[in-house]
């Protein structure tokens, strides 16, 4: 049995949104996708970073680290779908 609904009343006593709210709302929205493009970014110069580093240390190096990124995906691709069962 599920709960019952306790949204929002009409009946003018419960907390009415504002202007600013929404002013906030809009701002926040529109700088997200900002964030995410600066955050991207980021991961990007690091993970080139880290790949230029590997290279340079070898062949035998790489291959290893291929494989336990590659252990670590399926890992958690598998763990994934274990818990995302209904």
């Amino acid at each position: 049995m599920s709960p019952a609904y306790t949204g929002t009343s009409t009946s003018g006593q419960g907390v009415q949104p504002t202007a600013t709210m929404a002013a906030d709302e809009g701002l926040l929205a529109t700088v997200a996708p900002i964030w995410q493009i600066v955050i991207g970014g980021c991961v990007l110069v690091a993970l080139v970073a880290a790949s230029a580093r590997l290279a340079r240390r070898g062949r035998s190096r790489m291959t290893t680290a291929l494989l336990i990124t590659g252990l670590a995906i399926v890992g958690l691709a598998v763990v994934g779908v274990l818990t995302g069962g209904r």
